[in-house]
């Protein structure tokens, strides 16, 4: 891998974070292995054409994406993203370029083609979870409604209705698992709900696509930007989903989850002006295909989490 020098001179190789190369081998297939394989020769690359000094990587880092802290010729601190190249590194570029900074970290150069993005540097090791909840909520609400724009005319985006359209097709796949039965039921809720908010055409944003609280960090020229966008375009309560189970953690082991996961769905979509019926909706859906996703590749724990707080809605 390459190496990067530190202030006295040392050296330090910039090797993938642990849970990048643990997320791809879970993945499996050969795809994965071989973008790993390339990376050193993607980071080289980067660095000499963009003239940017390696410092360190950062982790623990995402579970798709290498970043390496770096410093632009004339010092100035940014982020090299890599990505495996494809559909997701091209439309986040896109997205965050339509965003141009507002809700969300800027792009400073990008070859999306090969997987690669120069960012401006932000506090990678504070984001909104490092809040009170309450606070942490409201500072979401705020930065997420910045990033509801207009797509564009000609954007590469896919619908809201596309993407949860294969993540159906996977739930119905994994109902039929003799580890599934447990779940069926709310499978079978969620497949419906999933129907009905699909039904007919809502509104067309721009929408982050994985909104939480971990993907909000803390900056210098805005208190908190958005990062790792997986970018789509459809409703807004779509976006509030997953922020409402951030945290569910604390929500089992507080008297009174069940009541308290309705309140943020109902707090979250008046705030935003959204309908409480849709959100509500739009959350027990990804909850619903998140857990039975952890539940088939072997993390029960998250799995029976995330499927105990889909029952509270």
């Amino acid at each position: 891998m390459v190496s990067a020098a530190g202030p006295d001179g040392s050296t330090s190789s910039l090797e993938p974070p642990r849970r990048l190369v643990r997320a791809l081998a879970e993945e499996g297939g050969d795809a994965g292995e071989e973008w790993l394989q390339a990376l050193p020769g993607l980071v080289q690359d980067a660095l000499k054409r963009w003239d940017l000094t390696p410092e360190r990587v950062q982790t623990p880092g995402g579970r798709s994406s290498l970043v390496v802290l770096v410093r632009r010729a004339d010092g100035t601190p940014a982020a090299l993203k890599l990505v495996a190249p494809g559909p997701r590194s091209v439309s986040e570029y896109v997205a965050l370029a339509r965003w141009d900074g507002k809700g969300a970290v800027r792009p400073l150069e990008a070859r999306p083609e090969v997987g690669a993005l120069l960012l401006e540097r932000l506090h990678g090791e504070v984001s909104l979870r490092s809040l009170p909840e309450a606070k942490a909520q409201l500072e979401a609400a705020g930065t997420v409604l910045r990033l509801w724009v207009d797509p564009g005319g000609e954007h590469p985006f896919e619908s809201v209705a596309d993407r949860t359209g294969r993540m159906a097709e996977a739930l119905r796949s994994a109902s039929a698992e003799p580890w599934a039965e447990a779940a069926r039921p709310l499978i079978d809720e969620a497949l419906a709900v999933r129907e009905e908010l699909t039904a007919a055409p809502f509104e067309t944003v721009l929408l982050h696509g994985r909104f939480r609280q971990g993907k909000v960090l803390s900056a210098e020229r805005s208190p908190w930007l958005a990062v790792g966008p997986e970018p789509l375009v459809g409703e807004r309560a779509y976006d509030l989903a997953r922020l409402v189970r951030d945290r569910p953690e604390d929500l089992v082991a507080a008297p009174g989850g069940a009541s308290a996961a309705r309140r943020r769905v109902a707090k979250l979509a008046d705030s935003l002006d959204l309908d409480r019926d849709r959100l509500r909706g739009w959350t027990l859906f990804r909850a619903v295909e998140s857990g039975v996703r952890s539940l088939s590749a072997g993390h029960d724990q998250d799995g029976e989490l995330l499927l105990e707080f889909a029952g509270w809605l």
